[in-house]
């Protein structure tokens, strides 16, 4: 499948996990990427454009999209993929983390959006694609801050849709469920039994198993794409059935 033979994307946090799952495949689609990441030379190994980015900080954010769209010649696709976990009831996480992960999660895709909307708009196909997760909608123990956080990425994804449509701009975002990442991996080998805690991960999703980032990149392949021209303004679930079903207990 060649759908983005001739389209330039940027993807922040393409380094690894989900990002680098989606940036192999829209390159392998046939667009042009570059990859904004605090740690870009993962990417630039894999034959991408990789600049190196801060999402916290403004001045980092345009010089790399300025640099992204130099190299690619124009920007069609932005995905804002770049995040932080944090685990911890409301009583849990100090304000200092509070507003970091904030800063991170939200504040750095106004920062990236903002940089690579001049461009976007030069575009006969431009698609702002957010990152967000099923803890906007469910109710997940332990990620107070990250729910809050991922709520507002998708409250923000409707707004910009809103104020971007005219111009010809879509804005969508994906909800993963609990998917097997670095991050999800790293938080598994924390617990005291991490075979048992990944079986309760598993079990939670109707599925039975954790998404895979390529998976959710897919998802994030297809709102990017043309196929989905008419498509903005929507938070698309990929999570397994977590959202929406509501099975009743196996028989033993």
């Amino acid at each position: 499948m060649r759908d983005f033979e001739g389209l330039k994307a940027i993807v922040t946090g393409g380094g690894s996990g989900i990002g680098a799952a989606t940036a192999t495949l829209l390159a392998n689609s046939g667009a042009a990427v570059a990859v904004l990441d605090l740690d870009p030379e993962p990417a630039i190994e894999r034959g991408l454009h990789g600049f190196k980015t801060d999402v916290t900080d403004d001045d980092s954010v345009v010089d790399a999209v300025q640099q992204a769209t130099l190299a690619l010649r124009g920007v069609d696709v932005l995905v804002n993929n770049a995040g932080v976990g944090a685990i911890g009831t409301v009583e849990d996480n100090p304000d200092e983390q509070w507003r970091q992960v904030f800063d991170v999660n939200v504040l750095g895709i106004v920062r990236s959006s903002r940089a690579a909307l001049p461009y976007l708009r030069l575009s006969s196909n431009a698609v702002i694609v957010n990152t967000c997760s099923i803890a906007a909608t469910a109710g997940l123990p332990q990620r107070a801050l990250y729910s809050a956080t991922k709520g507002a990425v998708q409250s923000l994804t409707l707004a910009m849709a809103a104020d971007h449509i005219r111009e010809g701009i879509r804005v969508n975002c994906v909800n993963p469920g609990t998917a097997d990442t670095p991050w999800v991996g790293r938080l598994l080998d924390q617990a005291a039994d991490p075979r048992a805690e990944r079986a309760v991960l598993e079990a939670r999703q109707p599925m039975g198993r954790l998404v895979n980032a390529y998976e959710v990149a897919a998802a994030i392949a297809y709102l990017a794409s043309p196929m989905a021209a008419a498509v903005t303004g929507t938070a698309l679930a990929v999570d397994g059935g977590m959202a929406g079903l509501r099975l009743r207990p196996a028989s033993g």
